[in-house]
């Protein structure tokens, strides 16, 4: 992850927060990245497209949002509903790199990061998108034993430096204005971790 050179690189999330939670020090810590930012629910949600959009600023990205349902009851999505929705909202280009959610989400359990991964994965394998590699994001909670950290021996683990943590802290609590204790900020990760495939088969 300390390859400074410039990558085209999109990040595809389920949720505005997703991109600085998981990876937010990442996208900091390379200022030369060409990033683009796709957010799949929310865009109906004036006060969290308004959030996402100054965070985008923060981490110099361009970006946009779907309208996913993201309804409390999460019921399953439509998978070819899914996967054209990312095809016609990411821009179509071949990408250095494409970051997105685990498999197994990042926490005990959210369905819209676990489909967002299966989706963006299948896309690549398929062909349908274009990149070089692909990370999926490496945290576990312990079945909700705790906050959800780093996974150790994933592919790609970095502990953050405190500027860029704190830049980080300061996007979840400032502009995306969770409480200090909520449990995105307790969450919030000093070190950030991903599953690192060059292969899309």
């Amino acid at each position: 992850m300390d390859e400074k050179h410039s990558k085209l690189v999109a990040i595809i999330v389920a949720h505005p927060d997703d991109e600085t939670l998981w990876a937010g020090g990442t996208i900091l810590g390379h200022p030369e990245w060409d990033c683009f930012v796709l957010c799949l629910c929310r865009a109906d949600d004036l006060d969290r497209s308004f959030k996402f959009n100054q965070t985008l600023k923060i981490l110099k990205a361009k970006g946009i949002m779907g309208t996913i349902n993201d309804d409390p009851d999460l019921k399953p999505l439509d998978e070819r509903e899914l996967e054209k929705t990312i095809l016609e909202l990411l821009p179509k280009k071949h990408y250095d790199l494409i970051i997105t959610h685990s498999e197994n989400g990042e926490y005990t359990r959210h369905i819209r990061h676990e489909e967002t991964s299966r989706a963006v994965l299948k896309l690549w394998q398929n062909k349908k998108i274009s990149a070089d590699e692909l990370w999926t994001f490496a945290y576990e909670d312990g079945e909700n034993a705790y906050f959800p950290k780093a996974i150790v021996d994933a592919h790609l683990y970095q502990i953050l430096t405190e500027e860029i943590w704190l830049q980080k802290f300061k996007i979840m609590t400032e502009v995306y204005g969770f409480d200090k204790n909520s449990w995105e900020t307790e969450t919030t990760p000093l070190a950030e971790a991903f599953w690192h495939f060059k292969n899309n088969q």
